[in-house]
């Protein structure tokens, strides 16, 4: 089991790094072939292209540098993966009861958090997250959203129904709720530093 104290670095996907991030997803690209393309496309495509044909997508959306995500390394191992993108990237979450819009401001979306699972509950996921709400503001987000899984005292988190991440990862990267559409999926919300300052 991977410590804590392991030095965590995160890098932007690119093609260079496409064979790091198949190695982290396995051959089914995390869970039943998504490939982290679930939020990306409207169901019934999505369902279509479960396997290589979502692999095949998110190869080609890579390849064109629109923004897809964020590797985490160990010891030059990806370890961890974040997706995050203009909300507008995201297809799949147009329809989304839990995901509506706040407002019309310029969100960026998490849309994905994996963590490989030696490295769960090391500061992967924390890690990841911060430097994910970095990238969006230093490429013009205006804010970043996310939709993490909500446990109650004592519950168990099944790792395949968390896959938007678990609340605390988002509190400690600074993160605050701004809407609740359903109960255990809040809307959570990191603005710039500069705005946080402005809002108080």
């Amino acid at each position: 089991m991977a410590t804590k104290r392991a030095r965590t670095q995160v890098e932007p996907l690119t093609l260079e790094r496409w064979d790091d991030f198949v190695d982290l997803l396995g051959p089914r690209g995390a869970c039943g072939g998504c490939w982290c393309m679930t939020s990306r496309l409207p169901k019934r495509d999505y369902a279509a292209g479960k396997g290589e044909k979502n692999k095949r997508a998110m190869k080609k959306l890579v390849a064109s540098e629109h923004p897809t995500g964020l590797l985490a390394y160990r010891d030059g191992k990806a370890v961890g993966w974040c997706s995050i993108a203009p909300r507008s990237e995201f297809a799949g979450l147009a329809k989304s009861r839990f995901a509506k819009p706040v407002d019309a401001r310029d969100a960026w979306a998490i849309s994905c958090l994996y963590v490989d699972r030696e490295h769960r509950g090391t500061g992967v996921a924390t890690a990841l997250v911060r430097a994910a709400t970095e990238h969006a503001f230093a490429h013009g987000a205006e804010c970043v959203d996310a939709w993490p899984h909500e446990t109650k005292r004592g519950e168990r988190a099944i790792d395949l129904f968390v896959w938007m991440g678990l609340r605390p990862c988002f509190d400690r990267a600074g993160f605050t709720e701004v809407a609740r559409h359903t109960p255990a999926r809040p809307t959570l919300r990191a603005e710039p530093a500069r705005n946080r300052r402005a809002r108080r």
